[in-house]
């Protein structure tokens, strides 16, 4: 989706032809969704020009919510993402983590003050 940020008068609606892909969908109806990614032409028919690939997905329980996790899985077949898929999910759950801590960390900085005090440089 490169190029639709901004302003929403700038939005490219333009269906990139050459990136077409079908979607499958595997879950186990607890904690994994596994969609695996099939390239296909513009007429709808697989194009055995380019790779499948597969892509997990998961949700954390938050205080403040779900937490979306996702992660492209390494693998050839839907036994090896099923296989990848904890991998995968732990550490992006680390990658969000540490995104947590950090906006954590700058919410805690001290801002400067926008009022003017006499006396005060």
């Amino acid at each position: 989706m490169s190029g639709n940020g901004g302003s929403p008068i700038n939005i490219d609606f333009q269906v990139d032809k050459k990136n077409l892909f079908r979607e499958e969908t595997i879950t186990d109806m607890k904690i994994a969704s596994i969609q695996k990614l099939i390239p296909v032409n513009p007429d709808g028919s697989d194009d055995p020009t380019r790779e499948p690939f597969f892509v997990g997905s998961t949700q954390l329980g938050t205080p403040h919510g779900p937490v979306p996790i996702q992660a492209r899985l390494e693998a050839a077949t839907l036994d090896q993402a099923m296989d990848a898929f904890p991998q995968a999910m732990e550490a992006e759950t680390q990658k969000v983590i540490q995104q947590f801590k950090k906006m954590e960390a700058e919410q805690k900085k001290p801002k400067d003050s926008r009022i003017i005090m006499p006396g005060m440089q």
